[in-house]
Protein backbone atom coordinates (compact mmCIF):
# COMPACT_ATOMS: atom_id res chain seq x y z
CA UNK A 1 0.00 0.00 0.00
CA UNK A 2 1.39 3.02 -1.22
CA UNK A 3 1.72 5.40 2.19
CA UNK A 4 2.40 8.75 -0.24
CA UNK A 5 0.93 8.95 -3.44
CA UNK A 6 1.75 11.86 -5.79
CA UNK A 7 -0.59 12.70 -8.85
CA UNK A 8 2.14 13.26 -11.47
CA UNK A 9 0.59 14.33 -14.60
CA UNK A 10 2.24 15.27 -18.12
CA UNK A 11 -0.63 16.54 -19.95
CA UNK A 12 1.51 18.90 -22.08
CA UNK A 13 3.83 16.30 -23.18
CA UNK A 14 6.43 16.15 -20.41
CA UNK A 15 6.17 15.71 -16.62
CA UNK A 16 7.12 19.37 -15.86
CA UNK A 17 9.09 20.98 -12.62
CA UNK A 18 5.70 20.78 -10.74
CA UNK A 19 5.40 16.83 -10.52
CA UNK A 20 9.36 16.88 -9.49
CA UNK A 21 8.18 19.26 -6.64
CA UNK A 22 5.80 16.78 -5.39
CA UNK A 23 8.41 14.23 -4.98
CA UNK A 24 10.52 16.84 -2.70
CA UNK A 25 7.22 17.39 -0.74
CA UNK A 26 6.51 13.44 -0.54
CA UNK A 27 10.16 12.83 0.71
CA UNK A 28 10.16 15.74 3.43
CA UNK A 29 7.24 13.44 4.54
CA UNK A 30 8.47 9.95 4.28
CA UNK A 31 11.17 9.49 6.62
CA UNK A 32 9.86 10.77 9.81
CA UNK A 33 6.43 9.34 8.99
CA UNK A 34 7.81 5.92 8.00
CA UNK A 35 5.41 6.02 4.50
CA UNK A 36 6.86 4.70 1.15
CA UNK A 37 6.46 6.98 -2.19
CA UNK A 38 4.86 5.97 -5.05
CA UNK A 39 2.86 8.44 -7.42
CA UNK A 40 0.48 7.70 -11.12
CA UNK A 41 1.84 9.67 -14.30
CA UNK A 42 -1.03 10.55 -16.13
CA UNK A 43 -1.37 11.43 -19.82
CA UNK A 44 -0.85 9.96 -23.18
CA UNK A 45 2.17 9.03 -25.86
CA UNK A 46 5.43 8.24 -25.38
CA UNK A 47 6.48 10.92 -23.62
CA UNK A 48 4.97 9.16 -20.42
CA UNK A 49 7.60 7.04 -20.53
CA UNK A 50 10.55 9.54 -20.01
CA UNK A 51 7.88 10.89 -16.88
CA UNK A 52 8.30 7.08 -15.62
CA UNK A 53 12.26 7.61 -16.00
CA UNK A 54 12.72 10.72 -14.33
CA UNK A 55 10.37 9.90 -11.20
CA UNK A 56 12.17 6.65 -10.45
CA UNK A 57 15.66 8.97 -11.39
CA UNK A 58 14.29 10.88 -8.38
CA UNK A 59 13.47 8.68 -6.14
CA UNK A 60 10.23 7.20 -6.39
CA UNK A 61 9.76 3.00 -6.28
CA UNK A 62 6.51 2.50 -7.33
CA UNK A 63 4.89 4.34 -10.74
CA UNK A 64 1.29 3.70 -12.04
CA UNK A 65 0.67 4.83 -15.71
CA UNK A 66 -2.00 5.61 -17.05
CA UNK A 67 -2.34 6.43 -20.65
CA UNK A 68 -5.70 8.02 -22.33
CA UNK A 69 -5.94 10.02 -25.40
CA UNK A 70 -8.55 12.23 -23.13
CA UNK A 71 -5.64 12.57 -20.43
CA UNK A 72 -4.66 16.37 -22.40
CA UNK A 73 -3.79 20.14 -20.90
CA UNK A 74 -6.64 21.41 -18.61
CA UNK A 75 -8.89 18.64 -18.65
CA UNK A 76 -9.37 17.83 -14.78
CA UNK A 77 -12.66 15.84 -15.53
CA UNK A 78 -10.25 13.39 -17.14
CA UNK A 79 -8.08 13.28 -14.67
CA UNK A 80 -10.52 12.94 -11.78
CA UNK A 81 -12.03 9.90 -13.60
CA UNK A 82 -8.57 8.65 -13.93
CA UNK A 83 -7.13 9.03 -10.82
CA UNK A 84 -10.27 8.88 -8.08
CA UNK A 85 -10.42 4.91 -9.03
CA UNK A 86 -6.70 4.24 -8.18
CA UNK A 87 -6.48 6.65 -4.80
CA UNK A 88 -9.88 4.45 -3.85
CA UNK A 89 -7.96 0.78 -4.64
CA UNK A 90 -4.87 1.89 -3.20
CA UNK A 91 -5.91 3.89 -0.07
CA UNK A 92 -2.93 6.06 0.25
CA UNK A 93 -2.29 7.78 3.90
CA UNK A 94 -1.53 10.92 2.10
CA UNK A 95 -2.18 12.40 -1.91
CA UNK A 96 0.07 15.37 -3.16
CA UNK A 97 -0.92 17.09 -5.92
CA UNK A 98 0.23 19.93 -7.66
CA UNK A 99 -2.29 23.29 -7.35
CA UNK A 100 -2.10 24.09 -10.57
CA UNK A 101 -4.81 24.80 -13.15
CA UNK A 102 -5.82 21.32 -13.18
CA UNK A 103 -4.89 20.20 -9.69
CA UNK A 104 -6.93 23.06 -7.85
CA UNK A 105 -9.96 21.48 -9.13
CA UNK A 106 -8.90 17.60 -8.40
CA UNK A 107 -7.74 18.35 -4.96
CA UNK A 108 -11.11 19.46 -3.32
CA UNK A 109 -13.06 16.24 -5.41
CA UNK A 110 -10.73 13.89 -4.75
CA UNK A 111 -10.52 15.08 -1.22
CA UNK A 112 -14.72 14.60 -0.82
CA UNK A 113 -14.87 11.40 -2.39
CA UNK A 114 -12.61 9.75 0.20
CA UNK A 115 -13.49 11.41 3.36
CA UNK A 116 -10.14 13.15 3.12
CA UNK A 117 -8.42 16.11 5.13
CA UNK A 118 -7.88 19.17 2.65
CA UNK A 119 -5.17 21.02 2.69
CA UNK A 120 -4.69 23.83 -0.29
CA UNK A 121 -1.97 26.11 -1.79
CA UNK A 122 0.45 24.79 0.38
CA UNK A 123 3.68 26.53 -0.10
CA UNK A 124 5.41 24.15 2.64
CA UNK A 125 5.43 20.74 4.40
CA UNK A 126 7.53 19.87 7.67
CA UNK A 127 6.13 17.15 10.03
CA UNK A 128 5.73 16.76 14.02
CA UNK A 129 5.54 13.67 15.46
CA UNK A 130 2.51 12.13 13.47
CA UNK A 131 1.43 15.62 12.44
CA UNK A 132 1.44 17.07 9.06
CA UNK A 133 2.46 20.84 9.33
CA UNK A 134 1.06 22.79 5.89
CA UNK A 135 2.02 26.10 5.59
CA UNK A 136 -0.20 28.68 3.44
CA UNK A 137 0.42 32.33 2.99
CA UNK A 138 -3.52 34.28 4.49
CA UNK A 139 -4.06 37.49 4.42
CA UNK A 140 -3.29 38.26 0.65
CA UNK A 141 0.35 37.06 1.96
CA UNK A 142 0.71 39.21 5.15
CA UNK A 143 1.18 36.36 6.73
CA UNK A 144 1.58 32.56 7.27
CA UNK A 145 -0.97 30.20 8.38
CA UNK A 146 0.30 26.44 9.51
CA UNK A 147 -2.40 23.81 8.85
CA UNK A 148 -1.92 20.89 12.14
CA UNK A 149 -3.17 18.21 9.73
CA UNK A 150 -3.86 14.97 12.30
CA UNK A 151 -6.33 13.04 10.49
CA UNK A 152 -5.97 10.07 7.66
CA UNK A 153 -5.97 10.02 4.48
CA UNK A 154 -5.08 13.46 3.90
CA UNK A 155 -4.70 15.43 0.55
CA UNK A 156 -2.69 18.14 -0.13
CA UNK A 157 -2.48 20.81 -3.35
CA UNK A 158 0.93 22.09 -3.37
CA UNK A 159 1.64 25.31 -4.64
CA UNK A 160 3.83 25.24 -8.03
CA UNK A 161 7.04 26.75 -7.63
CA UNK A 162 7.09 26.66 -3.69
CA UNK A 163 9.16 23.63 -3.39
CA UNK A 164 12.31 22.77 -4.60
CA UNK A 165 12.98 20.19 -7.40
CA UNK A 166 15.17 16.96 -4.93
CA UNK A 167 18.38 16.07 -5.92
CA UNK A 168 18.37 12.78 -8.21
CA UNK A 169 18.46 9.79 -6.38
CA UNK A 170 17.86 7.15 -8.43
CA UNK A 171 16.00 3.79 -7.67
CA UNK A 172 14.92 0.48 -9.97
CA UNK A 173 11.81 1.25 -9.25
CA UNK A 174 8.25 -0.66 -10.67
CA UNK A 175 5.81 0.27 -13.60
CA UNK A 176 1.94 -1.23 -13.18
CA UNK A 177 0.00 -0.23 -16.37
CA UNK A 178 -3.52 1.22 -15.09
CA UNK A 179 -6.67 1.60 -17.58
CA UNK A 180 -9.25 4.58 -17.30
CA UNK A 181 -12.65 4.17 -17.64
CA UNK A 182 -13.01 7.67 -18.68
CA UNK A 183 -16.39 8.80 -20.08
CA UNK A 184 -16.46 9.63 -23.95
CA UNK A 185 -18.46 12.67 -22.78
CA UNK A 186 -17.62 14.35 -19.65
CA UNK A 187 -19.32 17.32 -18.07
CA UNK A 188 -16.79 20.23 -18.52
CA UNK A 189 -14.44 19.51 -21.33
CA UNK A 190 -11.58 21.92 -22.70
CA UNK A 191 -11.90 21.98 -26.32
CA UNK A 192 -9.26 24.44 -26.98
CA UNK A 193 -6.45 26.65 -25.44
CA UNK A 194 -5.01 30.05 -26.10
CA UNK A 195 -1.66 30.99 -24.64
CA UNK A 196 1.17 32.75 -25.78
CA UNK A 197 5.06 31.39 -26.58
CA UNK A 198 7.89 33.75 -25.63
CA UNK A 199 11.69 32.79 -26.39
CA UNK A 200 11.63 32.06 -22.22
CA UNK A 201 8.98 30.76 -20.01
CA UNK A 202 8.00 32.84 -17.20
CA UNK A 203 7.86 29.86 -15.39
CA UNK A 204 11.68 28.86 -15.55
CA UNK A 205 13.15 32.07 -16.53
CA UNK A 206 16.40 32.73 -14.45
CA UNK A 207 15.14 36.62 -14.86
CA UNK A 208 12.22 38.03 -15.17
CA UNK A 209 11.40 42.15 -15.61
CA UNK A 210 8.40 42.46 -13.86
CA UNK A 211 6.00 45.54 -14.73
CA UNK A 212 3.22 46.86 -12.53
CA UNK A 213 0.51 49.87 -12.85
CA UNK A 214 3.36 52.28 -13.02
CA UNK A 215 4.40 51.47 -16.39
CA UNK A 216 1.71 53.51 -17.86
CA UNK A 217 0.50 51.41 -20.21
CA UNK A 218 1.01 48.33 -23.35
CA UNK A 219 3.73 50.40 -24.60
CA UNK A 220 5.75 50.87 -21.61
CA UNK A 221 5.87 46.89 -22.08
CA UNK A 222 8.21 46.71 -24.73
CA UNK A 223 10.53 48.51 -23.10
CA UNK A 224 10.70 45.37 -20.53
CA UNK A 225 11.04 43.54 -22.71
CA UNK A 226 13.58 44.84 -24.53
CA UNK A 227 15.52 44.79 -21.23
CA UNK A 228 14.15 40.97 -20.57
CA UNK A 229 16.04 40.22 -24.06
CA UNK A 230 18.87 41.78 -23.15
CA UNK A 231 19.17 39.52 -19.79
CA UNK A 232 17.81 36.50 -21.47
CA UNK A 233 14.75 36.59 -19.70
CA UNK A 234 10.92 36.77 -19.60
CA UNK A 235 8.46 39.60 -18.87
CA UNK A 236 5.90 39.52 -16.18
CA UNK A 237 3.16 42.26 -14.80
CA UNK A 238 1.47 42.75 -11.33
CA UNK A 239 -2.67 42.47 -11.41
CA UNK A 240 -3.33 45.89 -12.66
CA UNK A 241 -1.67 45.22 -15.76
CA UNK A 242 -3.52 42.55 -16.28
CA UNK A 243 -6.83 42.99 -15.38
CA UNK A 244 -6.32 46.36 -17.82
CA UNK A 245 -5.57 44.18 -20.74
CA UNK A 246 -2.08 45.87 -21.17
CA UNK A 247 -0.75 42.04 -20.92
CA UNK A 248 -1.82 38.92 -21.66
CA UNK A 249 -3.33 37.35 -18.37
CA UNK A 250 -1.05 34.77 -18.11
CA UNK A 251 2.05 37.05 -17.80
CA UNK A 252 0.20 37.71 -14.18
CA UNK A 253 2.75 36.90 -10.68
CA UNK A 254 1.43 37.06 -7.66
CA UNK A 255 -1.31 35.52 -5.07
CA UNK A 256 -3.71 35.20 -8.01
CA UNK A 257 -1.31 34.72 -11.03
CA UNK A 258 2.21 32.49 -10.60
CA UNK A 259 4.46 31.93 -8.18
CA UNK A 260 8.33 32.81 -9.63
CA UNK A 261 11.28 31.64 -8.11
CA UNK A 262 13.92 33.35 -10.51
CA UNK A 263 17.72 34.25 -9.34
CA UNK A 264 16.80 38.16 -10.19
CA UNK A 265 13.84 39.57 -10.45
CA UNK A 266 13.42 43.30 -11.69
CA UNK A 267 10.20 45.47 -10.76
CA UNK A 268 9.81 48.05 -12.53
CA UNK A 269 6.85 50.82 -11.78
CA UNK A 270 5.39 47.62 -8.99
CA UNK A 271 3.98 49.26 -5.94
CA UNK A 272 4.33 46.29 -4.14
CA UNK A 273 1.26 45.00 -3.53
CA UNK A 274 1.09 42.04 -0.78
CA UNK A 275 -0.92 40.26 -3.66
CA UNK A 276 2.04 41.01 -5.62
CA UNK A 277 4.53 40.21 -2.96
CA UNK A 278 3.34 36.65 -2.23
CA UNK A 279 4.39 35.62 -5.87
CA UNK A 280 7.56 36.87 -6.02
CA UNK A 281 8.96 35.63 -2.71
CA UNK A 282 10.93 32.49 -3.91
CA UNK A 283 13.08 35.17 -5.93
CA UNK A 284 16.72 35.28 -4.76
CA UNK A 285 17.47 38.79 -5.99
CA UNK A 286 15.02 41.68 -6.42
CA UNK A 287 15.73 44.90 -8.06
CA UNK A 288 13.04 47.82 -7.62
CA UNK A 289 12.75 50.64 -9.96
CA UNK A 290 10.33 53.37 -8.75
CA UNK A 291 9.81 56.79 -9.02
CA UNK A 292 8.06 56.92 -5.46
CA UNK A 293 10.66 56.59 -2.82
CA UNK A 294 8.12 55.11 -0.36
CA UNK A 295 7.00 52.87 -2.56
CA UNK A 296 6.22 49.09 0.01
CA UNK A 297 8.64 47.56 -2.93
CA UNK A 298 11.49 48.94 -1.38
CA UNK A 299 11.09 47.22 1.62
CA UNK A 300 11.35 43.64 0.36
CA UNK A 301 13.91 44.85 -2.36
CA UNK A 302 17.86 44.15 -1.98
CA UNK A 303 18.56 47.23 -4.44
CA UNK A 304 16.77 49.71 -5.47
CA UNK A 305 16.48 52.45 -8.06
CA UNK A 306 14.46 55.44 -7.27
CA UNK A 307 13.49 57.40 -10.49
CA UNK A 308 11.46 57.12 -13.99
CA UNK A 309 11.89 53.76 -15.48
CA UNK A 310 11.48 55.71 -18.51
CA UNK A 311 15.08 57.14 -17.75
CA UNK A 312 16.92 54.10 -16.34
CA UNK A 313 15.82 51.53 -18.12
CA UNK A 314 16.96 52.63 -21.29
CA UNK A 315 20.46 53.28 -20.18
CA UNK A 316 20.27 50.06 -18.03
CA UNK A 317 19.70 48.62 -21.67
CA UNK A 318 22.44 50.22 -23.24
CA UNK A 319 24.93 49.04 -20.37
CA UNK A 320 24.34 45.77 -20.91
CA UNK A 321 24.80 45.99 -24.40
CA UNK A 322 28.01 47.63 -23.86
CA UNK A 323 29.06 45.25 -21.84
CA UNK A 324 28.13 42.55 -23.84
CA UNK A 325 29.38 44.29 -26.48
CA UNK A 326 26.56 44.16 -28.76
Amino acid sequence: MPGIFIVATALEGSLGRSGLELVGGARTLARPLDLEVSAAVLGHGAHLADAVDELHAHGVGKVYRCDHPALTAGQSEAVLAAVDPLVGRERPDIVLVSADTVGREVAPRLAYRHRAALATEVTALDVDGTVILARRQVYAGRAIATLAITSRPAVIAVKPRALDVPERAPVRGTVEEVSANIPSELRLQVREIHSERAEVSLDDAAVVVGGGRGIGGPEGFKLLAELARVLGGAVGASRPPADEGWVPITWQIGQTGKSIRPNLYLAVGISGAAQHVAGVSGARTIVAINKDPEAPIFSLAHFGLVGDYRQIVPALIARLKDAAGT
